[in-house]
């Protein structure tokens, strides 16, 4: 079906708002790709129930950690969505190794003429508490730093170490929470401590999700306190008083089950074997309603299948609009589709994974595919007005663009400005006024952009070795970032991204 008129003036509207001004004497025609890219970049900038599934999302489901009911709900959700839209959609089941979910959490201090309550969250994979609580010593161990450690001595073992920390920010300062935790903890460990307990670093005392850093191998009751109320804590120790914790962690645990990712696909014409994936994942934590991480991007997902449905335009290649599970726990509905899909995977030329919230798009990071850039910014051409726009070669962890990049698929994240990501991250506070609609259209015109240039062009790059990812790894600092989220275990014997050679892939754990 052809567009109609009012939407092809719309089309040339927006592209020529999009590109630089030109000599239009000298300027080149638009590519068909550009044209049909510009048709949907004006269509998703316009009036598409994208806001309302953003709002219907995060009000109407939830917070949906993997494993819930909610997170059940949110499947079927996005299922209807995708097929009222006229949308190939389907559920693919994978295994999720551990179950974790809090269903309450309390703590109490205690000292000479000293007791109050400050609100605690259980830190996912922290260990449930007998039904009574846990109570032990309360110490100041400082920033958790080597030298703190030492300070404390013997006294921490069998104790509940507070570990200070800094207000979060930026996304730069959510990387380094990441990367100091995994220190901590494993100085904590060692020590023998009962338990640790972070100082919030959100500001407003909201509380928040921090995954232990040794995921469900942890044994040990871990949280997060309010800011204020360990604020109060330090202080009294300080000042000299002892205090006395009891935790009170009741927690829903269990072995493996399986969970599903929610998979849209708008089949490629000339080219359908070939695969380009755009993933947002559809889990969140549970005390907010997840719409920094990662609502808004699946409602903008949702909405490009959505458009380009409604647009009748026809990719070369297939486009799958992945809503994955289990990214909050270990990004195991993306290392399950990869699985899942292992014998297509030489055929998928580009996996994208949007993730960082509402924050405007100022380009993409092509982790160590250098030859990405051109290819990006070739796809961006017909949003160059909404830029600029600079790729970042380095590899990242923490998404689900991690199983594609460990098995050689050439790889992006969307780069954002961190906006209000940081202070709400995984918080109570991640709620829809977090996102603005307006930046979020425009993130949807030039993810829409990028899609349709990847989908579109004739160039592909050839997936790596295991032994080309080695040698990412060696050269970077993707090893230390894959021990800061716990999956350099899981490279290194096999079982996630390209297999040992000679060896059988274990299973996902």
């Amino acid at each position: 079906m052809s567009p109609p008129r009012p939407l092809l003036r719309l089309a040339a509207l927006s592209l020529a708002l999009a590109l630089p001004a030109p000599s239009w004497a000298d300027a080149p025609l638009p590519s068909p790709s550009e044209r049909e890219a510009a048709l949907l970049v004006g269509s998703v900038l316009g009036g598409t129930p994208m806001i309302e599934d953003l709002r219907s999302l995060v009000d109407e489901v939830g917070g949906r950690a993997t494993g819930s009911e909610a997170n059940d709900r949110s499947v079927e959700w996005a299922l209807q969505r995708f097929r009222a839209a006229g949308v190939t959609a389907r559920a693919e089941p994978f295994p999720m190794p551990a179950l974790w979910l809090e269903r309450g959490a309390t703590a109490s201090v205690q000292g000479p003429g000293v007791r109050f309550a400050p609100r605690v969250a259980a830190m996912p994979f922290s260990a449930a508490t007998p039904k009574g609580g846990s109570t032990a010593p309360l110490l100041d161990a400082g920033r958790g730093t080597e030298a703190d450690f030492q300070r404390v001595g013997a006294k921490a073992r069998g104790a509940f170490l507070l570990v200070e920390t800094d207000e979060l920010k930026d996304v730069d300062g959510l990387f380094r929470e990441y990367d100091v935790a995994a220190q901590i903890e494993s100085r904590a460990f060692a020590a023998g401590v009962a338990g640790v307990v972070y100082m919030g670093s959100r500001p407003g005392n909201q509380l928040y999700r921090h995954s232990v850093s040794v995921g469900p191998r942890n044994t040990r009751p871990m949280m997060v306190m309010e800011r204020d109320g360990a604020k109060r804590a330090l202080r009294l120790l300080r000042a000299g008083t002892a205090l006395n914790l009891t935790a009170v962690l009741d927690l829903r645990t269990g072995g493996p089950y399986t969970s599903r990712n929610v998979i849209g696909e708008i089949r490629g014409t000339t080219h359908p074997d070939e695969v380009v994936v755009l993933g947002a994942h559809l889990d969140s934590w549970d005390l907010g309603g997840g719409a920094l991480d990662n609502g808004a991007n699946v409602a903008m997902l949702l909405d490009l299948a959505r458009q380009m449905q409604r647009l009748g335009l026809k990719p070369a290649r297939t486009l799958r609009f992945a809503l994955w599970n289990g990214e909050e726990q270990g990004m195991y509905g993306s290392a399950g589709y990869t699985r899942t899909h292992a014998v297509e995977l030489d055929k998928h030329t580009l996996a994208l994974s949007v993730d960082i919230g509402c924050g405007r798009i100022t380009g993409f990071y092509t982790n160590g595919r250098s030859a990405l850039v051109p290819l990006v910014d070739r796809a961006l051409k017909p949003v160059a007005g909404l830029g600029p726009f600079t790729q970042v070669d380095v590899p990242v962890v923490g998404t689900d663009n991690f199983d594609f990049m460990m098995h050689g698929v050439a790889n992006l994240i969307a780069n954002q400005e961190p906006a209000t990501y940081g202070p709400n991250y995984h918080a109570r506070s991640d709620e829809f006024e977090q996102c603005d609609a307006r930046t979020l259209r425009t993130n949807a015109a030039v993810v829409g952009a990028l899609a349709w240039g990847f989908a579109t062009m004739d160039e592909k790059l050839p997936r790596q070795s295991r032994a080309e990812v080695d040698t990412l790894v060696r050269d970077t600092d993707l090893g230390q970032q894959m021990k800061s989220f716990n999956v350099w275990e899981e490279w290194a014997d096999g079982t996630r991204g390209h297999p040992l050679e000679g060896k059988p892939t274990p299973p996902l754990r």
